[in-house]
């Protein structure tokens, strides 16, 4: 197993690691097989999306904000139970395809991780599975 450490900046962000994640199969000289990604965190997420058009992940903040606001009727005590929750929703793993010692992407596509409860420095875990 892997560890990438990563920095967010703000409280709600959705930060492109695709270079990361790439760099990291290329250093380790992974071929053909997949690799999981894991984010050990109750408060921080990992998506595919368009890494394109940065109106895309401003557009998914904006609209998980106002589905789950930051103020609302909850009841846990620290003040981030929408953190917890877009977290739900979005997830926690990803398992993606690497063919040739590449990440596979459709075009537009880029990794995120998804600070829900920022700033702070996370961990992602990763494991090799292939030849």
């Amino acid at each position: 197993m892997h560890t990438l450490a990563l920095a967010t900046g703000s409280r709600q962000q959705m930060l492109s690691i695709t270079d990361r994640v790439q760099a990291l199969v290329t250093d380790q000289g992974w071929r053909d097989g997949v690799l999981v990604l894991f984010c050990p965190h109750t408060t921080a997420a990992l998506t595919v999306n368009e890494d394109a058009d940065p109106t895309v992940t401003r557009d998914i903040l904006t609209h998980l904000a106002a589905a789950i606001p930051h103020r609302g009727d909850y009841r846990h005590a620290e003040g981030n139970s929408d953190a917890h929750i877009k977290t739900a929703l979005v997830g926690p793993s990803l398992s993606l395809i690497v063919a040739g010692g590449r990440v596979q992407l459709g075009t537009w596509q880029g990794i995120f991780l998804c600070e829900f409860d920022g700033p702070r420095q996370r961990t992602l875990w990763a494991q090799w599975l292939g030849a």
